[in-house]
C-alpha cells in the first residue's frame, strides 16, 4: 500500500501561485496513474488533474486548464500540481490519489490533504 503525503498548501492572494507536492512511499509509485482532487467547504470532492504512470498523458478539469499543471518525478516518488493565476473559487482542500488505468482511472489511495486558501 502506497502512503501519500501532500504539502505546499497555504494562503495566497488571487492571481498568485502555489506548487503542491505529493510524496509517496513504496517502490510501486511509478506504476500508478496519479490524480489531484479538491474539496471545497460544503461540497463534494471533485477531479482537478491526472497524469499517466510515465507522465506522457495528462488531463485537466475545464476550470483549471491553462492555469494548473500536473507533473511527476518517478525517481523522487512525487507528483506535483503547479497552480498559477489562482482564484478565490480554487479555495479547497487538495488531495492526491493513486489510481489504476488510463485514461479512465479508478482511484483507491488517498492522502490526508493540504489546504489552499485564495483571498480576493
Amino acid at each position: 500500500q502506497v502512503q501519500l503525503v501532500e504539502s505546499g498548501g497555504g494562503l495566497v492572494q488571487a492571481g498568485g501561485s502555489l506548487r503542491l507536492s505529493c510524496a509517496a512511499s513504496g517502490r510501486t509509485f511509478s506504476t500508478y496513474t496519479m490524480g489531484w482532487f479538491r474539496q471545497a467547504p460544503g461540497k463534494g470532492r471533485v477531479f482537478v488533474a491526472t497524469i499517466s504512470w510515465n507522465g506522457a498523458g495528462t488531463t485537466y478539469a475545464d476550470n483549471v486548464k491553462g492555469r494548473f499543471t500536473i507533473s511527476r518525478d518517478n525517481a523522487k516518488n512525487t507528483v506535483y500540481l503547479q497552480m498559477n493565476n489562482l482564484k478565490p473559487e480554487d479555495t479547497a482542500v487538495y488531495y492526491c490519489a493513486t489510481g489504476s488505468g488510463w485514461p479512465t482511472a479508478h482511484y483507491n489511495g488517498w492522502g490526508q490533504g493540504t489546504q489552499v486558501t485564495v483571498s480576493s
